[in-house]
């Protein structure tokens, strides 16, 4: 399990103590925090955008150009905007800040 922070779409904060070795929009959809993933994880829908907010250089996996492609499609994207389902979760998360991307 690993310690992630999560502000929702609410603006509420949460804990998560999310189980190593999914995907990180799998964690967040099964615990309720306004994360749809509706595609399954499979980069189709952009439902599981999120904006990370604390990351050092090389603790996510790098954008593939598929996942640039779709984020390029979504409203609200900043720099540091990413798709859950490209996240695998693992302890060099832990501490990670996220926030939830606004649903358009």
């Amino acid at each position: 399990m690993t310690l992630i922070q999560i502000t929702d779409r609410d603006g509420t904060r949460h804990d998560l103590d999310a189980p190593d070795g999914e995907s990180l929009m799998a964690a967040l959809r099964d615990a309720g925090l306004s994360v749809e993933g509706i595609c399954g994880g499979n980069m189709a829908c952009g439902t599981c955008h999120i904006h990370v907010l604390n990351a050092t250089p090389g603790q996510l996996p790098p954008v593939s150009a598929d996942e640039a492609a779709l984020l390029a499609d979504l409203p609200d994207v900043v720099p540091h905007s990413r798709l859950a389902c490209q996240i695998p979760v693992g302890p060099v998360l832990a501490g990670l800040s996220i926030l939830v991307a606004p649903d358009d």
